[in-house]
């Protein structure tokens, strides 16, 4: 292997420096193993000079306003335009698709000629006996450039708690919702709609990926139980507002609008008990390859999804599930929503609490965003329901919203009970339960009166 990375050619080593700009733990993990004299000409070695005595002192790479101030000091013309030019193109490949690689391979060659340099130096200590001094030697040699993020230091990064950085969150479109969850979904979280059968969560799970891809984002959605096209349909209403029924009559007008949508989303399917955690992670990242870029995930459901354990107990099973969804969230560092199935005797409830999930209660312990989906036969009819926040890492929990459901093209609004729609719809839900309470009242007093 060659002492200079003249080798990897101009490219590469422009964005080496970019890596050392806008990636602040490869540089703690490289500034000491990294020599300017490994770059080919003296506008790159000039740079790395610079970001490395800057984050010596400073513990952060330098700003473009310090490039400007190092610049200005250089005497050589020459030297100083060349070094202009080089930065420009710096910050050109900020955002490459390959820099993770390149990362890596300078990590390697830097820790290739440390070893190799470790090497020479044994050979003198060799001569002399010195047999501890070369343990020492190559063992440092062998140590460098190795991970020094030992974790978040509290004492010292208390600025970086406050950054908008600390959770880049996705929208739900839902403003209660966003409220309490502290802005939506973040990266390497899991969020759980559970409802009974046929109340309305597949179509939950479509108006938060609708709102997120609204919003400009790429959407993965991976359904389990419906086809792909019949997936399709139920987007097409919730982004135009047409019925679903009415959708082969309007295509001119589905096609219209779906112009002015920003994002992308990608709907894959997989048979019941067809994909496991591990096959959605493949297709994650067959998608990347193919520069598709998720920025969140929809499963519907995980309940569906095959387990990868040997155990044939279904709780379980479950409970493993949920558990390697939310590892999936971490390892891609992506928001993941999904829903899951309650028991049949919440059909009779007006709020879903925990104990009505079905099977698993380790779904609620793994998951860190959880809200329920209550709706009767009166609901239905009246086009409302009942959401219960279940469990919330990031704020309360134990509140249930009023909201609104068009079941004919699944267009969902859920409320704050203090807002002003809340309380219109929280008072048609009284209505509609005080209807059913007095006709109930008027068929006992009729079997009293008619007694068989």
């Amino acid at each position: 292997m060659s002492n200079k990375l003249s080798e990897y050619g101009y490219s590469f080593q422009i964005k080496i420096l970019t890596c050392l700009f806008t990636d602040k733990a490869f540089l703690q993990q490289i500034a000491d193993i990294l020599e300017s004299k490994f770059f080919e000409n003296d506008a790159n070695k000039f740079i790395v000079d610079i970001v490395k005595e800057y984050f010596n002192e400073y513990k952060a790479p330098p700003t473009k306003e310090v490039l400007k101030v190092k610049v200005t000091e250089i005497d050589n013309d020459v030297l100083k335009k060349t070094v202009v030019e080089h930065l420009k193109d710096v910050y050109r490949y900020i955002g490459a698709e390959d820099l993770d690689f390149v990362k890596q391979q300078t990590l390697d060659f830097c820790k290739n000629q440390n070893l190799k340099g470790a090497i020479i130096q044994s050979v003198e200590l060799l001569k002399d006996g010195e047999y501890d001094a070369i343990k020492n030697l190559i063992d440092t040699a062998m140590k460098a450039g190795s991970e020094r993020n030992i974790g978040h230091e509290y004492m010292d990064n208390i600025d970086e708690r406050y950054e908008e950085s600390v959770r880049n969150t996705i929208t739900t479109g839902w403003e209660v919702i966003d409220e309490l969850a502290d802005g939506g979904l973040g990266k390497g979280e899991l969020g759980v709609m559970v409802a009974p059968a046929g109340i309305g969560k597949s179509w939950a799970l479509v108006n938060v990926a609708a709102n997120a891809v609204k919003a400009g984002k790429t959407v993965l959605h991976y359904t389990l139980e419906l086809n792909e096209a019949y997936v399709g349909l139920r987007y097409d209403s919730v982004f135009t507002g047409i019925a679903a029924q009415n959708l082969k009559y309007n295509v001119d007008d589905v096609k219209e609008k779906l112009k002015t949508i920003k994002g992308n989303l990608i709907v894959k399917y997989y048979p019941t008990k067809g994909a496991s955690v591990n096959t959605i992670s493949s297709h994650i990242e067959k998608c990347k390859m193919q520069d598709i870029k998720p920025d969140l995930v929809i499963v519907d459901y995980a309940d569906l999804l095959r387990g990868t354990g040997k155990t044939s107990e279904l709780r379980i099973q479950l409970g493993n599930i949920y558990e390697d969804l939310r590892g999936l969230a971490g390892e891609q560092e992506l928001p993941v929503w999904t829903a899951s199935q309650a028991n049949r005797s919440a059909l009779q409830e007006d709020v879903i609490q925990a104990d009505k999930i079905a099977e698993s209660y380790s779904k609620i312990m793994t998951a860190d965003f959880v809200v329920s989906l209550s709706r009767k036969i009166e609901d239905k009819v009246d086009g409302t329901g009942r959401w219960h926040v279940i469990k919330n890492r990031f704020g309360p929990d134990g509140i249930t919203l009023p909201s609104k459901m068009n079941a004919s093209n699944g267009h969902i609004d859920i409320f704050a009970q203090s807002s002003v729609q809340g309380r219109e719809v929280q008072k048609q839900m009284d209505n509609h339960e005080e209807t059913t309470r007095k006709l109930l009242k008027n068929k006992f007093e009729e079997l009293n009166e008619n007694p068989s």
